[in-house]
């Protein structure tokens, strides 16, 4: 890997804004880190598609972001990691770490009586890959998963905190309730955004899992074992670059709501020549 300038950004993608939580943990956890991110706002959403779709408007993408000379990319979305990682591994001459067994892991370790729930897009879940996953780890555990196709709508609407979001988060809940489950999975990027209303839904006692958040961390530790780490104290200006395939101006609002630093602009780009 020597080849790889370690000055240069990581690349991040998801269907849309929910990437963006994984983006908002690389910047926490890794300040000097430079980033180039791209949400697919024109063919959203990515869950409800067929495999061999995700994996060529995965393919796109990860084209388009080695125009921009990144030196790791993140599949930040859980249904482009269950559907596309290893076909884009296998092509790529740089690291690419998808958001399905940082959490994996998490879960099986957090776990105290083996039941763990995940949610997710039809894809996630109909794919079966988190089980796969937790099972290779720990064969007993009992594993229920639940697809929750109407939760990325709201939240890419902004329907964070709103009685529509509140009464379909718990139907799509009291299902996972009646299995005793004491951990979840948020199986999907953009879950940490109603994080507050899963949590009040599920009580206090099920502990949640944020693949955001560990798959951050796994990065961290993969740049470091390459030595891929960005010097500190390079120059601020185009640190945080955002690209989309349609409407710029809501993302670049949405985005500013979530991240530590505003946004102050996303380019909108034809995803289809790439």
């Amino acid at each position: 890997m020597d080849r790889i300038d370690r000055n240069a950004p990581i690349g991040v993608f998801d269907s849309g804004v929910g990437g963006l939580t994984v983006a908002r943990e690389i910047i926490r956890q890794m300040p000097d880190e430079r980033l180039v991110y791209f949400g697919d706002t024109a063919r959203l959403p990515y869950g409800s598609k067929s495999r061999a779709t995700v994996i060529r408007y995965s393919q796109q993408i990860i084209r388009f972001l080695k125009t921009r000379k990144v030196k790791a990319i993140v599949v930040a979305c859980n249904t482009a990691s269950a559907y596309a990682l290893e076909a884009v591994e296998r092509d790529s001459d740089i690291p690419v770490i998808g958001v399905i067994r940082a959490g994996a892991r998490t879960a099986v370790h957090a776990t105290q009586n083996g039941k763990i729930g995940i949610i997710g897009t039809v894809g996630t879940i109909s794919s079966g890959i988190y089980t796969e996953v937790m099972k290779q780890l720990k064969p007993d555990i009992e594993v229920t998963g639940k697809a929750c196709p109407l939760l990325v709508p709201l939240v890419e609407e902004g329907l964070l905190h709103d009685s529509v979001t509140d009464e379909i988060a718990s139907r799509y809940l009291s299902e996972l309730k009646g299995r005793y489950i004491d951990t979840l999975v948020l199986g999907c990027t953009h879950y940490p955004l109603p994080r507050s209303t899963i949590r009040r839904l599920m009580g206090e006692d099920v502990t949640l899992v944020n693949p955001a958040y560990e798959t951050a961390m796994e990065l961290k530790q993969l740049l470091a074992g390459s030595s891929l780490t960005c010097d500190p104290g390079l120059p601020e200006d185009g640190k945080y670059q955002f690209f989309v395939s349609d409407l710029a101006e809501k993302f670049t609002s949405f985005a500013t709501s979530i991240l530590p630093e505003e946004v102050k602009e996303t380019r909108q780009i034809n995803i289809e020549e790439f």
